[in-house]
């Protein structure tokens, strides 16, 4: 499996599923979410109030992740998942690494062979983005290193919204190869 970063607008990426740092209503947000949101267009909303009204009524847990159409995106899918908020005491990496680890097996399930991701809990959510995307980092290399499931996924990228998120990742990305 292939893992890289660049700094970019993920809801311009050209890859088969783009993930969503998304709320646990689904319902769109800020940030990523509501960029991504807006970008897809209304699609997106109806299928994700459709997720509501049928196997999600509580909406997504934390460190959780679902599929959805990507209406007007260039990708095939948005993966939505919903990172831990470090403001409300959700503080445990694992949960974070989740965030990571369960998107990617909701890729591999669908077929997708690239995936972009953002630094899920960074920002407003509190998470430090040297932290975010070390344990993003770890959790997508320990996924990759299963077997058929780094075959399944050939191209994970991080897209980063500021030079600062960007060198977070570089540095992970460089360390323990």
């Amino acid at each position: 499996m292939q893992i890289e970063a660049r700094r970019g607008d993920i809801t311009r990426e050209l890859v088969d599923a783009v993930v969503n740092a998304a709320n646990s209503s689904l319902l769109g947000g800020g940030g990523v979410d509501g960029a991504i949101h807006a970008a897809a267009g209304p699609d997106l909303l109806a299928a994700c109030r459709e997720l509501r009204a049928t196997t999600l009524p509580a909406g997504l847990g934390v460190g959780e992740a679902v599929a959805t159409g990507a209406g007007r995106l260039a990708a095939h899918w948005v993966i939505h998942t919903v990172g831990p908020n470090r403001h409300a005491g959700q503080t445990d990496p694992a949960l974070l690494a989740s965030c990571f680890t369960r998107s990617l097996e909701v890729a591999a399930g669908l077929g997708a062979r690239s995936v972009a991701f953002p630094a899920v809990s960074a920002g407003v959510y509190g998470w430090e983005v040297e932290e975010v995307a070390l344990v993003a980092v770890d959790a997508v290399r320990r996924w990759g290193s299963g077997g058929a499931r780094s075959e399944a996924v050939g191209l994970v990228r991080f897209v980063l919204f500021s030079d600062r998120s960007l060198e977070a990742f570089e540095v992970a990305l460089r360390a323990d190869r």
